[in-house]
Formats: structure tokens, C-alpha cells, sequence
């Protein structure tokens, strides 16, 4: 027999926080895409570039592995399952998948738009966020956008002349 479960009241309706569990999973699978965009380019990079290419990449996979569990534990916090096959991404995820193993350059170009992808999903859950005053998951969302408009930036400076 499958125990009741237990009514969450946090201070968040059910609506916002389904509505926010929804952008979240949008944010967890563009997150998780680009992590593995990021740690497939870390392992196939090659070039004059070589070097600098394979342990930047490695910071960056590595540090969005660890947002992944803080997005996926705001989502169970809110009450929801956190998406988490292929399949769930794939639909949810606004990012897609880089066929091949393109040049080095053009695996920042990549790069480039998978962040900049990532914070625009982000940004779009913030009135969300805002509107229900759920400061946890603004909170995240905060640092998620600083974390991915200032490695855009860097990423965008490789690209410069």
C-alpha cells in the first residue's frame, strides 16, 4: 500500500509551484545539454589550441555538473519529479545537439550559444519566480545567469580579432 503523501505548504501555491517546477525542467535539461555539449568538445578538441581548449572546457563541464543536482533538488523541493532521461531533455531543451566533431573554433562558437541559450531560459523564469516571491529559486536563477553570461563572454573573447 503506497503511503499519502504529505500536503507541502511552503508559502507557494500548487499553480506556482508547478509552474515553476515547468521552467526549472526547461533549465535542467538546456543545463544538462550543454554539459554534455561541453565535456563531448572537451574530449574531441584539437588544434594549436589544444590545450587551453581542453582544460577550460573541463572548468566549465565540471562546474555546470554540480548545478545540475542544485537545479534538479530545487525542482523535488517544489514538489515535482526532476526530468531525467534523454528522452525528457530532448523535449525540453531548447539547445540541440552538435552532430560530428567540429573545428575547435567552431566548438566555442557552439558553446557560445549554448550558454547564451541557457541564460535566456533562465531569464525567462525570473517574472515567474518574482510574481510567486519563491527568493530560493531566484536565487539559483541568479547565479546561474551570472555563471553563464560571463562564460559566454569568455568564450566570445576566443573569437575576437
Amino acid at each position: 500500500m503506497a503511503a499519502k503523501p504529505i500536503k507541502i505548504d511552503i508559502g507557494l501555491t500548487e499553480k506556482s509551484r508547478a509552474k515553476i517546477a515547468a521552467g526549472l525542467s526547461g533549465l535542467l535539461a538546456d543545463s544538462y545539454t550543454l554539459y554534455l555539449m561541453t565535456h563531448n568538445f572537451h574530449w574531441n578538441v584539437k588544434g594549436p589550441m589544444f590545450n587551453s581548449l581542453h582544460q577550460m572546457f573541463m572548468t566549465q563541464y565540471s562546474e555546470q555538473w554540480a548545478a545540475l543536482d542544485q537545479i534538479a533538488e530545487r525542482i523535488r523541493a517544489l514538489g515535482y519529479p526532476a526530468p531525467g532521461t534523454y528522452a525528457q531533455f530532448a523535449k525540453l531543451a531548447t539547445i540541440k545537439e552538435v552532430e560530428g566533431v567540429p573545428l575547435a573554433l567552431d566548438m566555442v562558437r557552439h558553446l557560445v550559444a549554448a550558454q547564451e541559450a541557457t541564460a535566456r531560459t533562465a531569464r525567462k523564469l525570473l517574472p515567474v519566480v518574482d510574481e510567486a516571491d519563491d527568493q530560493p529559486t531566484a536565487d539559483l536563477l541568479t547565479q546561474r545567469l551570472d555563471v553563464h553570461e560571463k562564460t559566454a563572454w569568455m568564450l566570445r573573447s576566443l573569437l575576437e580579432e
